[in-house]
């Protein structure tokens, strides 16, 4: 008997078995695999970065009958009830998640990463695992599989509510599933069903991203904990932050658990990250992390997390520098069956740094929460301190707080004259850090009050951006920007960068990051001389016979040196094409052409699909913190099912048809985390 009559045969006397004891199997979709033998799987160990699932594979999932429905038993333990404490100074609180392994590739500027979350059951009755946790802002996750045993279940993507459903019916009936959720951009959540004592079970998330590249450096990021979030009175649909075993005392959609002082797990990580950058690379540096570097060639090179540096309580930030010091602009394309996708980047020339900038409104808004309380504000205030400095006699500056509400310097900008500079620096050394983040209350004293035409207006924050309500902040940031420049610091290990990096964007300006090990005067020189100078303004592309379209951004943002945009989109031309870049620098248009053979658009660059998606995705995110359009939460799940996609309406589920446990569910216990390096436990978690 062949093989697949032999799989026939045992999936028919499955569903006879099902159907006796009042359940039965579902035919639910494709791209997936639930237990199925070797033969018809795709996932092996060996499987490439970018391998595309294949499209015949099926999943079976469990599908109770609702007049079958039981009870619950008021007897069985809720949430939490296996929480656990150990006698001592130290407790060591046991998690159900055991480790979490970070494999990342890089090719150029885009980036491909494979998360194994390893989750174990440490307890003596079964557990459903519950563990929240961030991810690049611009992850385009396209690939999740459970492990149980030797079998691989790839997961399957669905419309989050039915995602939901299929995974609390199996749930509920004792099967092995799981269940990816996105609560923010770069905020997910794990949930894993029924894992019994002593047994293991790992999910693999799989997602690509682009690199950002900031004077002559790319930049590779990987976060590793959701920083306690602040959510201001009445608001509900935050990111609460609640002590280890304290469920449900935010009031907020979504909530963190926190280990208290004192307080350890045993959950730990490992990340190798191989580079492949196309060129020599000059120097490769992390600040955040300990690692190991292996050069392979001139221009590839390991990177490992060392062995001494394994506790996840901050991002991950690798750099590397690439030879020549300049890079030229780059256009990538692809080709599959769903047409021809691109994404460029575009590089202004150093040529730049020679202008003479014309006088500016310099705003700095500085976050004076608790959450920068002590290392986060002492960065920050040094980074403005040192930017004081820069200075001219014709800029004008003002120096705005906030907390809990919002106070400045004086009721309008003021020039910067001695005098008042030194009046700035006794004003900005007063500051501390205590109370909320009402951030609201510091867009509106920053971007509100009339703007000097004669002068080009920068506002620039200084935060960690741990605020539940950042959709918000980003529809305030798009209301009152007018002729503003916003740029976002990221204070601190762990800063929000969804929020960091959409305020920017929205603003026309740039991003920079500040962590704990960083120099506040080496960043802020660096960031200080790039934002200063003119900008190339009015950009505007002729695609040619690229045939472009459904370009994102919509807007392509002003470029300031050292600082790229990227843009992507699809495109229906052919052969070569010509693709002309114009832009106003210092008044003056000016042209540079980028050539391109569309008919090499191979497998090379098989992510830019994903890529791009993603990009359409975020673009109609912002614009629903803005636009009261009901079309747009429609159009966000289209295209996440089309592509395969995470989003706030799409999730991965994924069901082992094969393994059920006894008993119909098992306690939830959520995963708590550590604060992050250097934000203080007592002024931002809630007990």
């Amino acid at each position: 008997m062949s093989l697949e009559s032999r799989w026939m045969l045992r999936t028919l006397a499955m569903v006879v078995l099902l159907c006796a004891v009042g359940m039965c199997l579902v035919q639910c979709g494709k791209r997936c695999c639930t237990g199925v033998p070797e033969s018809r799987m795709t996932c092996t160990e060996e499987a490439l970065p970018g391998s595309v699932p294949d499209p015949e594979d099926e999943v079976w999932v469990i599908v109770k009958p609702e007049d079958n429905s039981v009870p619950l038993d008021e007897d069985v333990p809720d949430s939490g009830a296996l929480m656990a404490t150990v006698p001592g100074e130290e407790k060591e609180v046991p998690v159900p998640l055991k480790h979490t392994e970070v494999r990342a590739w890089i090719s150029g500027y885009i980036a491909t990463t494979e998360v194994t979350q390893q989750f174990h059951n440490p307890f003596l009755s079964k557990i459903e695992a519950k563990y929240i946790f961030p991810l690049p802002q611009n992850a385009a996750v396209n690939e999740f599989i459970m492990t149980v045993g030797e079998r691989r279940i790839r997961g399957i993507i669905r419309e989050r509510a039915e995602a939901e459903r299929i995974y609390e019916e199996a749930r509920n009936q004792g099967y092995v599933a799981s269940l990816l959720t996105q609560e923010r951009p770069n905020i997910f959540t794990q949930s894993v069903a029924n894992i019994e004592p002593g047994k293991e079970i790992d999910i693999n998330i799989r997602y690509f991203h682009t690199l950002a590249y900031v004077d002559g450096w790319y930049e590779y990021e990987f976060p590793m904990v959701v920083g306690p979030r602040f959510n201001p009175p009445g608001y509900t649909d935050g990111v609460g932050a609640v002590a280890h075993g304290a469920s449900g005392v935010s009031g907020q959609s979504t909530e963190v658990q926190y280990l208290k002082p004192g307080e350890r797990s045993g959950h730990d990580i490992a990340l190798s990250v191989a580079i492949d950058a196309g060129v020599p690379i000059e120097e490769i540096a992390c600040t955040s992390h300990v690692v190991t570097t292996q050069h392979d060639t001139p221009g590839k090179a390991t990177v490992a997390l060392n062995a001494l540096d394994t506790i996840p309580n901050k991002d991950f930030v690798l750099r590397y520098k690439v030879a020549g010091g300049a890079v030229k602009s780059n256009l990538l394309v692809h080709r599959d069956e769903r047409g021809g996708t691109f994404t460029l980047m575009l590089y202004p020339p150093d040529s730049l740094n020679m202008i003479a900038r014309q006088p500016m409104e310099m705003v700095f808004v500085l976050d004076c929460s608790g959450s920068m309380s002590g290392t986060p504000i002492a960065q920050a205030k040094k980074a403005v301190e040192r930017a004081l400095m820069h200075l001219e006699p014709d800029d004008t500056f003002q120096i705005i707080r906030f907390s809990n509400n919002a106070s400045q310097l004086g009721p309008a900008p003021i020039l910067a004259s001695k005098n008042n500079v030194r009046k700035g620096l006794d004003y900005l050394r007063s500051l501390e850090g205590e109370g909320g983040t009402m951030m609201i209350e510091g867009i509106k004293a920053a971007l509100d009050f009339p703007h000097d035409e004669r002068r080009l207006r920068f506002v620039t924050f200084l935060t960690d951006g741990y605020i539940g309500n950042d959709r918000q902040i980003i529809g305030e940031v798009k209301k009152r920007i007018g002729a503003s420049r916003v740029f976002s610091f990221g204070v601190g290990s762990s800063p929000n960068r969804y929020l960091l990096d959409r305020m920017a964007k929205l603003g026309r300006g740039a991003v920079a990051y500040l962590g704990h090990n960083d120099n506040p005067v080496e960043v802020m020189d660096t960031f200080f001389t790039r934002v200063s100078h003119p900008a190339m303004t009015d950009v505007a592309i002729d695609w040619g016979a690229l045939d472009a379209y459904d370009v994102y951004p919509r807007k392509i943002p002003d470029l300031f040196v050292g600082r790229p945009v990227i843009l992507t989109g699809r495109f229906r031309g052919a052969g070569e094409a010509a693709v002309r870049v114009r832009a106003k620098i210092a008044g003056e248009l000016r042209e540079r052409t980028l050539a391109v053979n569309l008919d090499d658009a191979t497998a090379t660059h098989a992510g830019l699909p994903v890529v791009w998606a993603r990009a359409k995705i975020a673009d109609l995110y912002d614009q629903a913190t803005y636009d009261n359009n009901r079309e747009l939460p429609e159009q966000i799940r289209q295209v996440a099912l089309d592509y395969g996609l995470m989003s706030a309406y799409t999730a991965f589920v994924a069901v082992d048809s094969l393994t059920q446990t006894a008993g119909e569910y098992g306690t939830t216990v959520t995963v708590p985390v550590t604060v992050p390096e250097g934000v203080r436990y007592d002024t931002t978690v809630e007990e």
